[in-house]
């Protein structure tokens, strides 16, 4: 009996020793590993455990992803380690900070949701394995069980349209590029981006299978797109079947809807799913949304179309649940309600904004939520991947305290963060990520306090202040926006700004010198935080945000000073404001987070030819300036919703665009007639374009902050 019981325990510590969250380790800090003893003991809800044997820390949980959730609970709170987007490694301590008393925490709820479909253009288009395998540890670290999966997807449907007898030529009009496949696989349009090049699918095939690989190996579930009726729009002609035109998405033409009554919706639906099941396995979960935003519904029975989609789905996968996004019109109350509860997980996919659970004060209030399916409280916070400082701490707290108390959150099954661009804003997604590991509320300011201590390593005076600031002005948004307050310097000229894209604001809801006070706080303490990474990403950060809100009063002097014909206000305005975006491009400068560079190498990266290269290029630019053609960027509203603060967009972009404006507002000053500028025809040139913008970081913010400072408020 003791040879067996010695056998079983030389068993567990062997797989623990070669399990993924002793790799996550060695890849935080080469060696860190040894510091720490992991222990898998059995055990529901999920939980881990903090405990000490001599001089290792010892984490214990039901699972690696609760496991891994426990390191980075124990480096942020007891050895005062943040590990982020701007940084997933740091040096750890010779002997580690002990745990003096055991700490067990356990999750309120079961799931931990990732990603939206549009996170997958705005931010990964063009991510290779490196940055992804830092994302997966991030996301195990965060408590992250679960999360879509659509990289390498369209490999599927390329094999299933080859089957159905499409052409390559075919294919390639219906499948979008690389920097817009997210609203491809949301129905949304056809072809825009592409076509791809062979190779594509077959590198992110590849691609897609190390990511499963990893996130299987952590025990997270992936969410594979399901199939829920999608063809391209000439498929009555093509395959002599009948189909819905659903209309246009912003002036793109949207794919074809198969009636889910239709005999051809099975046998289609069969070869979707052995096809994916081919290339990647199965799934449990499925995400589907028919008549994402505004598709035509007519004539449809949408209880029976639910049924069809349903059953589809479970004949690939009997234990499948339908993974439905609650955005606009969607979920639709006849579709939830003709499926039974336990098929269905829903997510609530603004909830700190425009929650549908049930929230009376939200302007997409349901009174019975979800009808009982089952749901997960969402955070969108950004939209279009967009930069600015930005947040409603007291709402996503509150309202998730509220949701669970609610009759309506029997159904409440988890958190989900689904932003349409993530690697910014890093503290309101710490905070989403530990509300189901806290059961006690708490308020902002409590958890601020640890947030700094653990974010910078020690707990200073003025830093706490800084944030203390920021979590009432910056983070306290008091109104329902879409995404932070944009910055001007990203927006069209007008004499009136309402926003840097179609549906933003530019409005600030907080005085603009909160920005400037918090940026002297940091300025303060600088140089004691000199090579602290995370010091030094949120000083740019605050720095930028200090002119942008500068800029964002400056352009309103501008416009009264245009109104009142003073030229030599607007002159010396007009000349001040050009010379602050000047200033913020060299501000940005020194972060690769901050760099045009960065992301357009990174497109470049993925293509094998020149041609390739180019056509990768022209997907990135594009996305995140006019978006579409002219009929999308001007009519449908797309221009400037991906607009970015970064350096050399500022320089190349912004500033020329502004330039010209200025000029054409002092001929008419001087009495000269002028027409108004083309801006798509002004724009598109620069999408067209090749020049290289570097990614490495130029010059060090603890010395250029100070100068841009004193430049630009005079201090």
């Amino acid at each position: 009996m003791k040879r067996i019981c010695l056998g079983l325990c030389m068993l567990i510590c062997l797989s623990a020793k070669s399990s993924p969250v002793y790799e996550l380790l060695e890849r935080i800090d080469p060696g860190a590993s040894q510091k720490f003893k992991i222990e898998l003991s059995e055990g529901e809800p999920d939980f881990f455990e903090l405990d000490q044997a001599g001089e290792k820390v010892v984490v214990r949980g039901n699972n690696y992803v609760s496991i891994a959730t426990g390191i980075n609970w124990y480096l942020k709170y007891y050895a005062g380690i943040h590990l982020s987007w701007n940084g997933m490694q740091a040096k750890l301590p010779a002997v580690l900070p002990p745990v003096k008393e055991k700490e067990r925490r356990e999750a309120s709820l079961k799931y931990r949701y990732d990603f939206n479909y549009c996170t997958y253009s705005y931010s990964m288009a063009f991510w290779d394995w490196e940055r992804w395998e830092r994302e997966l540890d991030w996301m195990a670290m965060h408590g992250i069980n679960m999360a879509l999966a659509l990289t390498g997807m369209e490999v599927v449907w390329h094999n299933v349209l080859q089957q159905l007898g499409y052409t390559a030529e075919e294919i390639g009009q219906f499948i979008a590029g690389p920097g817009f496949l997210a609203w491809w696989h949301m129905n949304n349009l056809e072809g825009w981006g592409g076509p791809n090049p062979e190779s594509w699918y077959e590198r992110q095939m590849q691609l897609q299978h190390r990511i499963l690989n990893r996130m299987r190996e952590y025990g997270i579930e992936p969410v594979f797109p399901g199939y829920a009726g999608m063809l391209p729009h000439n498929a009555s002609e093509k395959l002599g079947i009948e189909v819905k035109d659903p209309g246009l998405w912003c002036g793109y033409q949207r794919p074809a809807f198969l009636y889910p009554e239709n005999p051809a919706f099975k046998r289609i639906a069969g070869l979707y799913y052995m096809e994916m099941e081919k290339r990647f396995g199965k799934a449990k979960f499925y995400g589907m949304d028919p008549f994402h935003e505004g598709g035509n519904v007519q004539g449809i029975d949408l209880a029976a179309a639910a049924q069809s989609v349903l059953q589809a789905m479970k004949t690939a996968n009997p234990e499948a649940v339908w993974v439905m996004q609650a955005w606009q019109a969607n979920p639709r109350h006849e579709m939830i309600t003709a499926l039974q509860p336990g098929n269905v997980l829903i997510l609530d996919l603004s909830s700190e904004n425009r929650p549908m659970w049930g929230d009376k004060e939200s302007v997409w209030y349901r009174e019975k939520g979800f009808e009982g399916q089952d749901w997960l409280y969402c955070m969108l916070l950004n939209f279009g991947g967009n930069v600015g400082m930005y947040g409603r701490m007291d709402r996503v707290i509150n309202g998730f305290y509220a949701a669970v108390q609610h009759p309506n959150g029997a159904s409440l099954r988890g958190v989900g963060k689904t932003m349409e661009g993530i690697e910014n804003n890093p503290v309101m997604y710490e905070l989403l990520l530990e509300l189901p590991w806290r059961k006690i509320p708490f308020t902002k300011e409590e958890w601020l306090k640890g947030y700094v201590k653990a974010r910078y390593g020690k707990d200073d005076p003025r830093l706490q202040q800084a944030w203390q600031i920021l979590g009432k002005a910056a983070y306290n948004c008091p109104v329902v926006q879409e995404g932070t307050t944009e910055s001007v310097f990203c927006a069209r000229p007008a004499e009136e700004i309402s926003g840097a894209s179609s549906w933003g604001t530019s409005e600030l809801y907080y005085a603009p010198e909160e920005s400037k006070k918090v940026a002297a706080l940091f300025l303060e303490v600088s140089e004691q935080y000199k090579g602290n990474n995370n010091f030094e990403y949120d000083l740019t950060d605050i720095m930028r945000q200090a002119l942008a809100d500068k800029g964002n009063v400056l352009q309103k002097k501008i416009t009264e000073a245009y109104r009142l014909k003073d030229e030599t206000a607007f002159r010396n305005l007009s000349r001040e404001f050009l010379q602050l975006i000047l200033w913020q491009d060299t501000l940005l400068a020194t972060r690769p987070e901050f760099r045009l560079g960065t992301w357009l190498e990174r497109a470049k990266a993925k293509g094998e030819t020149e041609e390739e290269k180019r056509l990768y290029e022209w997907n990135a630019r594009v996305q995140i300036t006019t978006w579409g053609n002219r009929q999308a960027a001007d009519k449908g509203g797309l221009r400037d919703y991906s607009h970015r603060e970064w350096a050399g967009l500022l320089k190349d972009f912004y500033y020329p665009r502004w330039k010209a404006y200025f000029d054409l507002l002092e001929k008419r000053l001087a009495g000269e007639e002028t027409e108004d500028i083309d801006w798509y025809a002004f724009e598109e040139p620069w999408t067209l374009k090749n020049k290289v913008y570097a990614s490495a970081p130029e010059g060090n913010i603890i010395d250029v902050a100070p100068l841009v400072f004193r430049e630009v408020f005079g201090q």
